[in-house]
Formats: C-alpha cells, sequence, structure tokens
C-alpha cells in the first residue's frame, strides 16, 4: 500500500461495519452521534468521487450465533439478526442522506416498503450515478455471516478492495486490548491469515472467497476520524491482506 498525493488510490469500496461501531459508549442500541460520524467519514469519500458499498452488521440490536447457544434456533436468531442489520443500515442511509449524499439500502430480504430489493445490475446502476448503497439482511440466508456477505457483495460489484472497519489498528497476533505486548502485523498472505493461530480477521468462509478471487482485505480502525478518507487514498494504515507479489 504505497502512500499517494491526490487521487484516490481505489475507485470502487465495499465498507464492511460491525453493529457494534454504531454503540458508541452506549450497552445497546444506536449512538446517532456516531452514526452521523461514520456518514461524514463515507461522504468525504463520496466526495472524492470514490463508489461506496457498505455491510452494517446487527450485532449492537441482536445476535443470532450468540442466541443459538442458549438454545434458540439458529436460522430463525439468524433472520432476527438480518433485520437488526436492516434498521441498522436505515439509521445510516438517513444520516448520509441528511449530510447530502445520495444513498440506498438495498435488502436481500424483500421488504418493499422500507428498502430496495438487492438486485445486482440495479445496485451498480445506483454506484454509476453516485449514490452510496447499503446493502442489509446479509444473503438473505441463515448460518451466513456479515463478513461473508460482504465479500460476496464487494466481489459482486466489483469491487477494488473489502475495507473492514474495526475498533483496533489492523490485525495482531492476539488481541490487543488484552495484551499489551500483541504484535500488529502491516501485511498478511491470505493463507497466513487463514491457518495463522490467534489471528482473527473475517470467518472461513469470506477469506476464502477473497483469496479465491484476488479480492484484497484492509483491516483499519474506525474509531480515528479520516481514516476511511486515508485508506482510500493509500495510506499505509491498517493491515493488508492480499497474495504475496
Amino acid at each position: 500500500m504505497a502512500e499517494t498525493g491526490g487521487d484516490p488510490r481505489y475507485r470502487r469500496v465495499l465498507l464492511k461495519l460491525s453493529g457494534e461501531a454504531l454503540l458508541g459508549k452506549r450497552q445497546y442500541g444506536i449512538d446517532f452521534d456516531v452514526v452521523r460520524s461514520i456518514a461524514t467519514q463515507v461522504g468525504s469519500v463520496h466526495r472524492l468521487g470514490v463508489n461506496v458499498g457498505i455491510v452494517i452488521g446487527g450485532g449492537n440490536i441482536f445476535r443470532g450465533m450468540a442466541a443459538s447457544r442458549r438454545g434458540f434456533d439458529r436460522a430463525t436468531g439468524d433472520y432476527m439478526g438480518m433485520l437488526a442489520t436492516v434498521i441498522n443500515s436505515l439509521a445510516l442511509q438517513e444520516a448520509l442522506e441528511d449530510s447530502g449524499v445520495p444513498a440506498r439500502t438495498m435488502t436481500a430480504i424483500t421488504m418493499p416498503q422500507v428498502a430496495e430489493q438487492w438486485i445486482r445490475r440495479r445496485a451498480l446502476r445506483h454506484l454509476e450515478k453516485g449514490r452510496v448503497i447499503i446493502l442489509a439482511a446479509g444473503t438473505g440466508n441463515p448460518y451466513f455471516t456479515t463478513d461473508t456477505t460482504a465479500a460476496l457483495r464487494a466481489l459482486e460489484i466489483e469491487a477494488d478492495v473489502l475495507l473492514k472497519a474495526t475498533k483496533v489498528d489492523g490485525i495482531y497476533d492476539s488481541d490487543p486490548l488484552d495484551n499489551p505486548d500483541a504484535k500488529r502485523y502491516d501485511r498478511l498472505d491470505y493463507l497466513e491469515a487463514l491457518n495463522e493461530k490467534g489471528i482473527d480477521v473475517m470467518d472461513n468462509t469470506a477469506l476464502t472467497l477473497c483469496m479465491d478471487n484476488k479480492l484484497p482485505i484492509i483491516v483499519f480502525d474506525l474509531l480515528k476520524e479520516g481514516n476511511i478518507e486515508r485508506v482510500v487514498r493509500g495510506e499505509e494504515i491498517g493491515t493488508l491482506v492480499a497474495a504475496r507479489d
């Protein structure tokens, strides 16, 4: 990731946000100050002429896997989690539109009163017209994570890179919040990310999709204002996961 000065390095990106990113200092739900901050960052990238797709998790409202561990039916729990992603997506859409950025929420579960249905050609048309697209409700199927959704949708919209925004500044060999001596990686090969113990990037299905299709992943700190634009411009922040040259 060489640093660049003016023009953005990536012209079309898929930004993956966790539901927890919307919590702020809350224990549950949505911190709308955080949502507005994310919208401002996305808006700065949009003004560079970059096409932006976004996938948001729903963990700030409901987690299907956590519910299944308590005896809840997994498929039902996953559908509930998908609906949580729609709530988050609509909140971000509203914040983007309020800041002057045209946005459309598209959902893999049909709900025409709330959002457009996910149709790849329509999504590409929105991007061509300069609209941010927010892709909700996962793949529409249980047992698939929003990480996998992000990888799949990034490939479908022909994104140059998958940007995974987190609460830490990259990928470490152990949790840096628990281990002050944790080592941060500047770059990893896909197989290293898949096979090395202690490395947590995305689930294996998502990583394998990216590896098979040579889609680079950049993991970076969302909490530092302006980082989305820095990544898009090609600055060396976070951790790059890609094939070795």
